[in-house]
């Protein structure tokens, strides 16, 4: 979706844009998601929020029971594919009965959600015991809002500096669609629930885009803001990364 449409769609402003091809910044977080959540033992596996299905297709490739939950109709329609079921439905309440999913993944959707606790409360409830939960979602100390902002009742889509530094009063008119997370307001999500943390962190953008156009340009982003992910520098990064794991 080009940019003049973006502009025009509200569903686009209110909950983003899905990814629709798959390269090496998607392909770098299902290694992520392999690393700490996705095993051999991990046969039910729930997308929340699986857009088109990008990721609900590459789960597909290594677990055998795959299922993909999508507010959006037609997005749903064109997620659909041989060896996944995609249901619509939104994250606040999920048509599954409790313990039913080895593994539930949340790919930047529940920065989109109205009711972003009841969405992670809904994510334990049909996880089973020992089963993971996995977020990625916005960090609020990434220098850009990458959502886009309103202006005078205006949407411009786009990345946008410095907006999520903003005090909330501030913040919270300028991008009023979308949240960004602090690791404490991100934590908070799940405090109350019965899970523990396994891993938290902070990444960086692929930036496959700039590795298309200019790729020398691109890779030395990458070799760089790879490297600050090992550092607190990694505070700065794009999204956070949660894995939670549900207790008995």
């Amino acid at each position: 979706m080009d940019q003049a449409e973006s502009v025009r769609d509200p569903i686009a402003a209110a909950r983003g844009n899905p990814s629709y091809v798959w390269r090496e910044g998607q392909e770098r977080r299902m290694a992520m998601v392999r690393q700490w959540a996705l095993s051999d033992g991990s046969p039910q596996v729930l997308d929340v929020g699986c857009g088109v299905g990008m990721y609900t297709a590459a789960f597909a490739r290594c677990a055998p029971h795959v299922v993909g939950v999508e507010v959006e109709l037609d997005r749903a329609k064109e997620a659909r594919q041989p060896g996944t079921m995609i249901v619509q439905a939104v994250g606040e309440a999920l048509p599954f009965r409790a313990g039913t999913f080895d593994l539930v993944f949340s790919h930047e959707v529940i920065e989109h959600v109205q009711d972003d606790f009841q969405a992670a409360a809904e994510m334990t409830r049909v996880a089973r015991i020992g089963g993971r939960i996995v977020v990625f979602c916005p960090n609020r100390w990434y220098p850009l809002e990458t959502h886009g902002h309103y202006w005078r009742g205006e949407y411009h889509f786009g990345n946008t500096p410095l907006i999520n530094y903003l005090p909330d009063v501030l913040r919270n008119r300028l991008a009023p669609h979308v949240r960004a997370y602090s690791t404490r307001r991100l934590r908070a999500l799940f405090a109350r629930l019965p899970v523990h943390l396994v891993h938290h962190t902070q990444i960086f953008p692929g930036y496959d885009n700039i590795v298309a156009r200019r790729p020398r340009l691109g890779r030395w982003l990458r070799r760089l803001t790879y490297s600050l992910e090992r550092t607190p520098l990694r505070a700065l990064g794009l999204s956070h990364l949660i894995v939670v794991e549900k207790e008995g």
